[in-house]
């Protein structure tokens, strides 16, 4: 069973002890990486908590429980599509559709029912945000596409993984769209640094294949250019909490996510292999960091 499981799994023994369809079913949503979940559902967690109308753990649950559902139904839609290029990947060679477990019409069945918990979760938004919430679809679309004609993959994928800030925000409230527009910016910067130091795993064999990624582009340089976009995301936060709250102690609340990118950049590492994996990880972290800056700002 090892060689069926996908190398960077966070549940291993877990997804081991499925039987095979649910677990090609549970790998092909990529269930046993979370990551990609949390990283969908934090920028949806700030567009809340910065909107400045408290908790809101219902809303925040609901998004939570999208964020699962159309973070599995992306990978299932990107499995779909790459197939072919996955095969000639090492790290993504055993995925369900590109190993043949799973059939393209399985997987389009699988899509399906992701798809219809989103519009479940679709339906607890209110109107404005759910056609917010709609007009991502063809950023969605057209993703997969992306690594074939742009070195830049990484800043549709920021434009798509941060989309649930809109709608958070948009769901509470209709106004300050400049403070919207800088953590908008600032959170599509920040995908682009950690999906840049993510794609560090794939350099060689993208090269062979033609994937184009921004890791392959920056070379040598990568260190610098994640630092860049980092530092630029920390200018588009900074612009947006002064807009939102012009008070220095307010900006205190980013001093944390800051340093903990910081320590991503200074410990990077692209030739080890274990490295560029696990700073990518601790984005977790830093989406946490963010969290909370927005509930501190947003309902001091």
């Amino acid at each position: 069973m090892k060689e069926q499981i996908v190398p960077d799994t966070e549940h291993r023994g877990l997804v081991a002890r499925l039987p095979q369809l649910p677990r090609d079913l549970a790998q092909l949503a990529r269930f046993d990486r979370p990551i990609g979940w949390w990283l969908l559902f934090w920028p949806c967690a700030w567009g809340v908590w910065l909107a400045g109308a408290g908790p809101q753990w219902a809303l925040i649950g609901w998004m939570l429980l999208g964020s699962i559902a159309m973070r599995g139904a992306g990978c299932v839609y990107n499995d779909i599509v790459d197939a072919d290029l996955d095969r000639q990947v090492a790290r993504t060679a055993v995925r369900p559709v590109a190993s043949g477990r799973i059939s393209k019409l399985g997987a389009w069945a699988w899509l399906f029912v992701l798809c219809l918990i989103g519009l479940l979760v679709l339906l607890q938004l209110r109107w404005d945000a759910q056609w917010v919430a709609l007009a991502s679809l063809a950023l969605v679309a057209a993703y997969p596409f992306m690594k074939r004609i742009t070195w830049w993959p990484q800043a549709w994928l920021g434009m798509v993984f941060t989309w649930g800030l809109l709608v958070g925000w948009i769901t509470l409230r209709a106004d300050n769209w400049d403070v919207l527009a800088c953590m908008y910016a600032g959170a599509v910067l920040w995908v682009i640094g950690f999906d840049t130091i993510y794609a560090l795993q794939d350099r060689e064999d993208d090269a062979l294949v033609g994937i184009r990624s921004s890791a392959l582009k920056l070379g040598g340089k990568v260190r610098g250019g994640v630092a860049l976009f980092y530092g630029a995301a920390m200018a588009f936060w900074v612009a947006g909490i002064w807009l939102y709250r012009p008070d220095p102690i307010a900006l205190l609340a980013l001093v944390p996510l800051a340093m903990h990118l910081m320590w991503q950049v200074v410990t990077l590492d692209p030739e080890d292999p274990a490295n560029p994996l696990d700073r990518f990880r601790s984005n977790r972290w830093a989406g946490a960091l963010m969290a909370a800056a927005c509930y501190v700002v947003g309902n001091a």
